[in-house]
Parts: structure tokens; C-alpha cells; sequence
């Protein structure tokens, strides 16, 4: 599905890495399985500032590409505030 460095949308709640569905990341690693299938991504999440807020693993089934039709949106951390 994704590439390097593209943006995807999390689909899925991930409680262990604090992520919820609509959140915006960007692939910086593919886990692949013997077979050279992808199962897994390495995400890089980011404030709205630019900064990174955590380094995440995913599912493969738990993101999807983003598109042009999608709307960044914000949600603050308490621990940030």
C-alpha cells in the first residue's frame, strides 16, 4: 500500500501507542513477513508545530493512505498542556 515518507490516516484505536483513528503520520519503516508482504509500518507523528510527538509500530490494517479529500484536524494532548 504506502511508500517511505508518505502521510496516512490511522483507521483504528492503538490504546498501547496513543493513537486514534483520524490521526496523521508518516511512514518511516515497512515491517515485511517472509513472504515480502507487508505487515506492519513504523510511523513518525507530528505536533502542529513540526515537532516530532512519538515514533510509532502499526499494523498494516490500521492505516490507510491519505488523500486529497482528507482534512487535517487537531486534538491536544493533555500531557502537552
Amino acid at each position: 500500500m504506502s511508500t517511505l515518507y508518505n502521510r496516512v490516516i490511522v483507521t483504528k484505536r492503538i490504546p498501547g501507542e496513543n493513537l486514534f483513528p483520524g490521526d496523521v503520520g508518516t511512514v518511516v519503516e515497512e515491517y515485511r513477513d517472509a513472504q515480502d508482504k507487508i505487515i506492519g509500518y513504523e510511523l513518525e507523528l507530528f505536533s502542529a508545530d513540526g515537532h516530532t510527538l512519538a515514533v510509532s509500530s502499526v499494523p498494516a490494517d490500521a492505516v490507510r493512505e491519505a488523500t486529497a479529500a482528507d482534512r487535517l484536524c487537531s486534538r491536544m494532548e493533555t500531557a502537552a498542556v
